[in-house]
């Protein structure tokens, strides 16, 4: 499929419309070589509440943001290479059908499909653009992750203390380690982790200590043999505007409050060939 479409019209055309949706708030996406291979709407669980966002397959990225306006307008565009994907498929909730995770050294987070045979089709492409990927470079599949966060209403109190009670004054916060819902007491330290941010993060107290642990046993070991060298992704940035607390997640969408995303008889993905 990929070769097929490659240096087409049709998919130049079809990248140049994304490009258009997302406007000057998103990163340019035509590359040689690159092709648009699907796209469609899934449900993303946010750190508040689920929300739909836009995602469109690549044969090399993952491109994903929030909707303003239907096939028209996109913004707070994510661009995720996909060397660095894995998935997992999860099981069933009350509240999410047809859900996996999409995990990556710099973020996780659990998405849905409205249908189970959608799932199937976006792990299918994503698993063989994945292959082709990682056999084209050589590289191995990615083994370090980020911990998705534990959405906000999942909890009412503090998962490490569990003891301190959330309130309108009494805030919730996420270690960026474990991804667990904690209070201030609980979450007071910061620690460097370069993977995720240049700047330090806030860090649960027992991911703190963690943390300082496997730093000086790495320090011992730097100290007996010689550092390597470690060659990162190339050519991306995570996405086109701050992936913090303050994120597309906590942004108003103006997409319709009743809009039913697990009725079997729509299909809200398509994929090109």
């Amino acid at each position: 499929m990929v070769d097929h479409l490659a240096n087409t019209e049709i998919n130049s055309q079809r990248i140049a419309a994304v490009e258009n949706c997302f406007g000057a708030s998103g990163q340019p996406l035509a590359v040689p070589g690159r092709v648009l291979l699907g796209e469609g709407i899934l449900t993303k669980e946010c750190r508040k509440k689920p929300k739909p966002r836009i995602f469109f397959l690549f044969n090399d990225i993952l491109v994903y943001g929030s909707i303003v306006i239907n096939k028209r307008k996109y913004n707070s565009q994510h661009i995720i290479p996909l060397e660095d994907v894995t998935l997992e498929t999860l099981p069933d909730t009350l509240q999410m059908k047809n859900r996996w995770m999409i995990k990556t050294s710099k973020k996780s987070f659990v998405v849905s499909a409205a249908s189970l045979t959608e799932r199937k089709e976006w792990i299918s492409h994503l698993e063989e653009c994945i292959r082709h990927l990682l056999t084209k470079t050589g590289r191995q599949p990615s083994t370090e992750h980020a911990a998705p966060w534990i959405p906000d209403k999942a909890t009412d109190i503090c998962m490490r203390c569990t003891q301190t009670k959330f309130s309108t004054l009494t805030r919730r916060h996420h270690c960026r380690k474990c991804g667990f819902v904690v209070c201030a007491d609980c979450s007071r330290q910061r620690f460097l982790m370069p993977r995720l941010s240049p700047k330090p993060l806030r860090v649960c107290n027992l991911c703190y200590r963690q943390l300082l642990a496997e730093k000086k046993k790495e320090a011992e070991a730097d100290c007996r043999q010689p550092e390597p060298i470690c060659s990162a992704i190339p050519g991306y940035e995570p996405s086109s505007g701050d992936d913090s607390d303050k994120s597309d997640d906590d942004k108003a969408d103006q997409w319709p409050a009743d809009t039913e995303f697990y009725t079997s008889e729509v299909s809200w993905s398509s994929f090109h060939s």
